[in-house]
């Protein structure tokens, strides 16, 4: 039995678990099974290979994204760039490490994307944020971070405003805005960032991270003034399947 997992703390809801239960059952996959691992210190982290030989791969979310890569054999070149790792997979002995938030998100937000869509605002700056950070300069789209408050970012890769800087014009020049933050998600439904939302355009994109609910206020906001609009779902359905291609290759896949 090949053995999978998802480590992070704590894993009250785990939408991997219950998306790889299916999928084995829908495809009467019988030799592999997935598992949460919710582990209180990264310092076991070395105690579940160790204790289960079967085990072939996992997934990694809060807090332990960054936390992980000192115990990576080999971490991919998005790994070592955004500092982030969410996908491991076990060859040969060895812990190949790779992040499925750039190739989820990149793959679910392009259909969506219009010519006049060149500028971005990434609301939050934690680890999410750098995965979608990573996409912008792939796609050749400008970009700012939004934070809570303005500070210098370590990378120096882009400037940081804060939500009180935001005014309608920095909100006509950026058609696409991405929320990155918790903000708005079950059960804090009525919390959305705090932007201004008259300023949004039918030029405007809204992606939210968030897909519980599957219309946070950010969007609902967003939607009023015409703009197009998606949650973060289809990247979590995207990130499943890149961990699957990626634990079952015959070779580790270079990222």
């Amino acid at each position: 039995m090949r053995k999978f997992g998802l480590i992070g703390y704590p894993l009250s809801h785990s939408f991997s678990k219950g998306y790889f239960a299916d999928k084995f059952q829908q495809h009467q996959i019988g030799d592999a099974q997935y598992d949460n691992y919710p582990i209180p210190s990264i310092k076991e982290f070395k105690l579940l290979w160790e204790q289960d030989p079967a085990l072939n791969g996992l997934n990694v979310t809060i807090p332990y994204k960054k936390e992980v890569i000192p115990f990576l054999d080999k971490p991919s070149s998005v790994v070592t760039e955004i500092n982030a790792c969410n996908c491991i997979r076990k060859f040969n002995g060895a812990l190949y490490g790779y992040n499925t938030d750039v190739i989820g998100f990149q793959k679910s937000l392009q259909p969506f994307l219009k010519p006049h869509h060149t500028a971005a605002l990434i609301l939050g700056t934690g680890g999410a944020a750098a995965a979608v950070e990573w996409v912008m300069r792939n796609l050749n789209i400008q970009y700012h971070l939004v934070s809570r408050s303005k500070h210098t970012k370590e990378s120096n890769i882009a400037s940081v405003l804060s939500y009180s800087e935001l005014t309608p014009e920095i909100i006509a020049a950026h058609t696409l805005i991405i929320n990155t933050s918790p903000l708005g998600m079950y059960p804090n439904v009525n919390e959305a960032p705090e932007i201004p939302y008259d300023a949004i355009t039918s030029n405007h994109h809204l992606f939210d991270l968030i897909y519980n609910p599957s219309e946070t206020l950010f969007l609902q906001k967003g939607a009023a003034q015409g703009a197009t609009f998606q949650n973060g779902l289809e990247m979590l359905h995207i990130q499943a399947e890149e961990s699957w291609n990626i634990w079952n290759a015959v070779t580790p896949i270079v990222q």
